[in-house]
């Protein structure tokens, strides 16, 4: 039995050392709006009004580190935007910002930007390709790539 195709992920709750620090990442650079504050606990975020995209909560990691390496836990939070003018503003924000990138991959059927929140949290910034641009093996598998993404090229293609 296959998930009903309706079902998608709602939100992230990430857990933070200083929840000040992550609003200004997640609000102030990336853009996502606030819906509602709990104190110095919790904050719940979203783009366009939804109840809440992301969750940055100090529940049980207020002053704490993050995970080391080598640990399990959440590899990054992906962050889909609609098409390559608004990554390319995300991209503008985070350099603007000095945010540090951990790279950028043209997957084929994706284009996505990685870096790092304030807590280590994985974040990756991306945008699909339409579906019928997705490379497809000879018996119509899909045909993932790790190629480079030039991002050179996304903010020379979308300026400001």
């Amino acid at each position: 039995m296959s998930i009903d195709p309706r079902v998608d992920i709602g939100h992230t709750h990430l857990k933070v050392a200083d929840l000040d620090r992550a609003l200004g990442f997640w609000h102030d650079v990336l853009g996502f709006e606030v819906q509602q504050r709990y104190g110095d606990q919790a904050a719940f975020l979203s783009a366009g009004g939804y109840h809440h995209h992301i969750a940055l909560n100090t529940w049980d990691s207020l002053g704490g580190s993050p995970p080391p390496r080598g640990t399990t836990g959440l590899f990054h939070v992906a962050i889909r935007y609609p098409d390559r003018a608004t990554l390319a503003h995300a991209l503008r924000r985070l350099l603007a910002a000095g945010i540090a990138l951990d790279g950028a991959t043209d997957h084929g059927v994706s284009e996505a930007i990685y870096l790092r929140d304030p807590d280590e949290n994985g974040v990756e910034l991306y945008r699909d390709r339409p579906r019928d641009e997705w490379p497809r093996t000879a018996t119509g598998e899909l045909a993932m790539v790790n190629a480079p993404f030039d991002l050179r090229a996304l903010l020379d293609e979308n300026p400001a």
